[in-house]
Formats: C-alpha cells, structure tokens, sequence
C-alpha cells in the first residue's frame, strides 16, 4: 500500500485546505460559507436553476442544499419558486440583493486568485486547473472499478451479519 502521504484523495484534500485558507478570510468577512459561496457564485454565472442541478453543479446533497437555499432565502439573497407545470421542482434565482453581494464578492476573489497565481505562476495554475479537469473527466467517463476477492466478500458478509 502506498504511504498515507502519497495518497490521491488526501494530497487532493491537502490541496483544498491549503487554497481555502487564503479565501476564508475573504468569505468570513462577508458572513458566508464556503457551500453558500458556491451556490451563489453558480447562481451569478449560470442563473435560474433547479435544485437538483444546482446542487451537481456546486457538489451538495439535497439536504444540505435545501438548508443553504433556505438560509440564503432568509437573509434576502436569492428568491425560491416552484416551476409551472411541475411544482415538485424549486427554481432558485439570485435577488438584486444577492447579485450585488455576488458582485462585491467577485472581485475580491479575483483578487486573491492574482495573489494565488503571483504565488505559483499563472501558467502552473492553469496547468494546474486543466489537469484537475482533466482527472474528473476521465475518472466520470471510465470509473475505476475495485474487485474484492472472494475472501474479501465472505469476511464483509460475515461481519455485516454479526452487525
């Protein structure tokens, strides 16, 4: 097995944490989380969406996205319907309070995306993004399957079992 640091999905989670410590701050000073962030930055960039689009394109559970919607709802920020002719579907769209914070928002982000990119060099983070896109692409498209040996399957049955 390879070492606890040379693990993909923990360097993956290290990478995170080490890009949201500089944009924190940043979303701390404006009373929002990062899971509101992203549904408001989704919002801004795509505009109406239905829930259930609105949270695969921001990675969110329903339960979750309905609380942040809820929330978000509550402080002004965007505004909830349901779609004609289907009203089991919730269309969310920012309100003109929600686009102007967006906006504010906006550009102190890209303040620090130029600090993040100053930090590493712009082209090592472009080559950086398209690499990351690249890896979800394929790994959607071409799944990796693990394949537990028989063993394996008797030991999982047998303790799921005692449980």
């Amino acid at each position: 097995m390879r070492r606890l640091d040379d693990s993909l999905p923990l360097k993956l989670l290290r990478a995170r944490e080490a890009v949201m410590d500089h944009f924190r701050p940043h979303l701390h000073l404006h009373g929002v989380t990062e899971q509101q962030w992203r549904v408001l930055r989704a919002l801004a960039e795509y505009g109406p969406l239905d829930a259930g689009s609105l949270a695969r394109r921001v990675c969110l559970l329903m339960p979750s996205l309905s609380r942040i919607l809820r929330d978000l709802a509550g402080q002004g920020l965007l505004k909830r319907s349901r779609k004609a002719g289907d009203g089991r579907k919730v269309i969310v769209v920012l309100s003109p309070g929600g686009r102007a914070l967006f906006q504010k928002m906006s550009q102190e982000s890209e303040q620090i995306y130029s600090s993040l990119a100053a930090a590493i060099g712009p082209e090592k983070l472009d080559a950086l993004a398209s690499e990351l896109e690249q890896l979800i692409t394929i790994l959607h498209s071409e799944p990796v399957h693990f394949q537990a040996s028989d063993k394996d399957r008797r030991t999982a049955a047998a303790t799921s079992a005692v449980i």
